[in-house]
């Protein structure tokens, strides 16, 4: 697992519960509670119309939904079905189950695509009645099968046995939603939704099916090569892990590995020793590193490569292995994550980041390497194309600042390439501390709404009422806080309803509402980059931008996160202003 996650931290659970198609991605449903014990433990998200249960409230299982439960294996729930494809010629519809394949289980969307890859099947099913059966189904070349599945895996998702000193999930105020703290280590999530695995909980017929099925690349913890060092960090099962990694390695299968470095514990030369392991493996593709992140709901872990001293010396150690990469395999190989280079540089990282040529096309970009690279470039790009120019001149002549909101871990070197550019006094950044979390945790895409609506709180003039609780607990929707120090510059203390509001169809596309329950301070605009929200809308802590603008008492939109897409969603919000 992904131990300090950006959107990893429910990349999991939007996998296992989205929809995906015979030929598509998995979409991002994220569901809010956990089932009700009454509810059906197989197929509980398909659809499908049903009563009431008088005893707890929750909808009472259809027939079709009964014998899913019933099944002796695991069904795949049917969310929808393409029109005059062969399911749809077949009779499929949603809230039917597909059981088999030819005759074969089908547990995830993996296996389905593996089984279902001739023209002419054999599909085992359950229809709304709740009867079994089997129809054959043929299909010209090309064509899909027409079947939408309500989720990626259809059976139980694998969950985590380790215990690794450094886990994020463990780290987590008590009363978040189910989904944060789903401590899934699942090959097939790893490879559908590059979430982090450490494979110590894999099986030999799960090792047989990964080269069989050739499920690869894989997204694999590594941490340390170590035996003794790797135990201490992730368990007992460090080692079956380790070994595991080593077999598919040799069968074929390609790797991403990723190291959470530790102060004084898989640092130095622990870590060369690491790079020196992964590096003999040429299937391991690449290896990204990423620091330690602690919340202040734990007493163990206290300190990570905050200070320059500390994270500069951990690009110097890889930067060996970066030279002879580039020589002998074409690109760098080892990718330090940006808060290094952040926290060793401060406001002169952009001259010190790699370019864009070591990240390729981004693919770490979740695990927070090569971010920075981009953004930079984005906001180069816009100034040298005239767009920055535009959005200042559109800003000024409304009478408009708008204050983009970004964590802690921006502040460094954001301010000052701003104020470098013509949006200077125009585009003002609003850095929000987390005390959600607490701890080292600074990233943008961790800020919750209660420490966003603080600080709107603060710029606007208006003490922040203290919350009843400053441990980050949850906060109500009527906007409890858990409140945090604001380092960005005074805003207005007057304040005033715009004029003339944006038009609906603008607010709406960028995903703010048509009519707003809040004042706004004169000229400001408050902007949430939509990394925040889940694709639901909604924060870590559960705040919706009703619920934050509520609790700030005043109005924010949400945007892009790239300066190429921001900017103009920034011009249109400022021109429908006036």
């Amino acid at each position: 697992m992904a131990t300090y996650p950006g959107k990893d931290i429910e990349r999991a659970a939007q996998a296992a519960c989205g929809s995906a198609s015979d030929a598509g991605a998995p979409g991002a449903s994220v569901p809010d509670a956990a089932a009700p014990d009454c509810a059906p433990d197989a197929g509980a998200g398909a659809s499908g119309s049903s009563a009431s249960c008088t005893g707890c409230g929750a909808a009472a299982l259809t027939p079709a939904q009964a014998a899913a439960a019933a099944w002796d294996g695991p069904v795949a729930p049917i969310a929808a079905v393409e029109p005059e494809s062969p399911a749809d010629d077949a009779g499929f519809t949603a809230g039917c189950y597909l059981t088999t394949v030819d005759g074969q289980p089908v547990r995830d969307i993996i296996d389905w695509r593996w089984l279902a890859a001739e023209d002419a099947i054999a599909v085992g099913y359950i229809d709304q009645d709740g009867e079994a059966g089997e129809v054959e189904l043929e299909r010209e070349a090309g064509e899909r099968w027409g079947f939408e599945f309500d989720g990626v895996l259809f059976d139980k998702v694998k969950l985590c046995r380790n215990a690794c000193v450094f886990c994020f999930m463990r780290q987590l105020p008590e009363g978040v939603r189910p989904s944060l703290v789903l401590r899934d280590d699942d090959f097939r999530l790893s490879f559908l939704s590059g979430t982090f695995v450490t494979l110590t909980n894999l099986r030999p017929e799960d090792e047989a099916r990964i080269i069989e099925q050739h499920i690869s690349p894989l997204r694999v913890s590594l941490h340390a090569s170590n035996p003794e060092l790797r135990r201490s960090m992730i368990g007992r099962h460090a080692q079956h892990g380790l070994d595991a990694l080593d077999r598919l390695l040799a069968a074929g299968i390609k790797a991403h590995a990723q190291i959470v470095l530790m102060p004084g514990v898989n640092d130095g030369d622990a870590l060369r020793e690491t790079l020196e392991w992964a590096w003999a493996r040429p299937n391991i593709q690449n290896v990204g590193i990423v620091p330690l992140g602690f919340t202040k709901h734990q007493t163990a872990l206290h300190e990570s490569f905050t200070g320059p001293e500390a994270a500069l010396g951990v690009i110097r150690t890889i930067e060996p292995f970066q030279a002879r990469a580039r020589t002998e395999r074409g690109g760098p190989w080892v990718f330090a994550a940006d808060e290094f280079y952040v926290n060793a540089f401060g406001a002169e990282t952009p001259a010190h980041i790699p370019p864009a040529s070591d990240y390729g096309d981004y693919e770490m970009f979740e695990d927070g390497i090569g971010i920075v690279r981009s953004y930079v470039d984005e906001f180069a790009a816009a100034c040298e194309s005239g767009l920055a120019a535009r959005a200042a001149a559109v800003l000024d002549g409304s009478g408009v600042r708008a204050r983009y909101i970004v964590g802690e871990a921006m502040q460094p070197f954001l301010d000052a390439m701003i104020a470098d550019s013509p949006l200077a006094g125009r585009l003002v950044p609003l850095t929000v501390g987390n005390n959600y979390f607490g701890g080292n945790v600074n990233v943008t895409g961790l800020l919750c709404g209660c420490d966003i609506a603080r600080a709107i709180k603060a710029e606007i003039g208006e003490e922040a009422a203290p919350s009843e609780e400053e441990d980050g607990s949850l906060v109500t929707e009527q906007g409890g806080d858990g409140g945090c120090p604001n380092r960005a510059s005074s805003a207005a203390t007057e304040t005033a309803q715009w004029a003339v509001s944006p038009s609906e169809d603008c607010l709406s596309e960028l995903g703010c509402p048509p009519s707003h329950p809040g004042q706004v301070p004169a000229g400001e605009l408050f902007l949430i980059p939509k990394v925040i929200l889940n694709d639901d809308g909604v924060t870590l802590d559960d705040m919706t931008v009703q619920d934050i603008e509520n609790a700030a008492g005043a109005a924010v939109c949400v945007v892009s996160c790239n300066p190429l897409d921001y900017l103009p969603e920034i011009i249109a919000l400022a021109d429908g202003r006036l």
